[in-house]
């Protein structure tokens, strides 16, 4: 069976766990070249060795913020030099604080937005002129389904992954002359470790939310894992400009 991700060179953020490190196990699974970014240095290093040797593909940690744009403008521009082209961006690593109206902190709403929103922008800015090179390439944004739908005490969570869903839209218009493929995965409730802490300080109020799915279950990061393999496959060529919801069919 084709790999649905044969050699092409692709760029995970947020990569050291949860829908991050599923996004890069599968990938690399799909015969990917997988560049899994992180900022916390030697968070990933055992897991790569681990997965490159198990898919036999080239699995390379990388280590920077996403909020220092120098950083990641060396570390793509490293990457392009030894590579020769990127094909695939995925835009995982995300930050979250669940606060109700009225006890929103400034502080971790701009921490939000930076990581979640600004980050974002500059990498894309970054990596579509790299892309545009060879005419080619597919980004993919993760947004969620509160950006949608809403979610209360995710006011301001949920306001960092609508400015994600505007930007793929608009970005994905506008990079298409170029051959650039732009489009987001909307998560629903997805079992990971940060779904633990949420589940233990919250359990009542999500079991409500978890029975409201309609396909009666949790997500995974598999689920996760396995849309954005398509979105960033030939598969999806003619889709851009498109919010996939990953949610079991969710009515929050």
């Amino acid at each position: 069976m084709d790999k649905l991700l044969a050699n092409k060179v692709c760029i995970i953020t947020g990569a050291a766990q949860g829908i991050g490190k599923s996004i890069a196990e599968h990938f690399a699974a799909d015969g990917a070249v997988v560049y899994a970014c992180d900022r916390q240095k030697g968070s990933m290093d055992e897991w790569v060795k681990s997965c490159a040797a198990t898919c036999n593909t080239k699995v390379f940690p990388l280590y920077f913020d996403v909020t220092d744009a120098m950083a990641a403008k060396t570390a793509f521009m490293t990457i392009f030099k030894q590579e020769g082209r990127i094909d695939v961006l995925v835009n995982n690593a995300g930050v979250i604080f669940n606060k109700k109206i009225g006890m929103i902190l400034r502080e971790e709403t701009e921490l939000m937005f930076r990581v979640n929103v600004i980050a974002v922008i500059e990498m894309v800015q970054l990596v579509s002129r790299l892309m545009a090179r060879g005419h080619s390439g597919s980004i993919v944004n993760i947004a969620s389904i509160t950006a949608v739908l809403g979610s209360p005490g995710q006011s301001a969570y949920a306001a960092t992954k609508g400015a994600i869903v505007s930007f793929t839209k608009s970005a994905a218009k506008e990079l298409a002359g170029q051959g650039i493929r732009v489009n987001a995965v909307a998560p629903g409730i997805v079992r990971t470790e940060r779904f633990a802490e949420l589940y233990e300080a919250n359990g009542e109020k999500i079991d409500t939310r978890i029975g409201r799915i309609a396909l009666g279950r949790l997500g995974t990061p598999d689920d996760v894992a396995a849309a954005c393999v398509f979105l960033a496959s030939d598969k999806a060529s003619y889709i851009s400009g498109q919010i996939l919801g990953v949610d079991g069919c969710a009515s929050i």
